[in-house]
């Protein structure tokens, strides 16, 4: 059994709710990705997404400059165990249709599993492309 520690990213940037949108753009930006877990400290309290911040903002024409990441955040984060299992990981991914999941212990952020981390584990592509159709195949029909 692998578990999510073995292949997770554990040099991670989070926002604050009080960051700007701006802020959150740029940590998208400079590390690449669409997410970024917001954090009090290190407790998870929300994820913002470059969705949120579009819908939430530009599609409004307001200043990301003026908007924070509190204001637009789910606030409903799935998150992980460093313990789980990666296969329990997928499933979750594709359950609730995300691409990216926080990893906590004892209440605090330490690190981030994201489906290409899972597509990664050859023995576990199929899963990760599973969860990657799923996420997709929601994506379109929401359209």
């Amino acid at each position: 059994m692998k578990t999510v520690s073995e292949i997770m990213t554990k040099k991670i940037r989070i926002c604050s709710p009080h960051d700007s949108l701006t802020t959150a753009a740029q940590i998208m930006r400079d590390i690449n990705c669409g997410s970024v877990p917001v954090c009090e400290g290190n407790k998870v309290v929300g994820m913002i997404t470059d969705r949120d911040i579009v819908i939430n903002c530009v599609a409004e024409g307001k200043d990301s400059n003026k908007v924070h990441c509190h204001d637009c955040m789910t606030t409903d984060v799935v998150t992980c165990s460093p313990d789980t299992d990666i296969h329990e990981c997928a499933q979750m991914m594709a359950k609730h249709q995300i691409r990216r999941i926080p990893v906590v212990q004892n209440g605090d952020i330490v690190g981030i599993i994201a489906i290409g981390d899972l597509a990664k584990e050859n023995i576990f592509v199929n899963e990760a492309g599973e969860a990657l159709s799923e996420i997709s195949e929601q994506d379109h029909y929401n359209h």
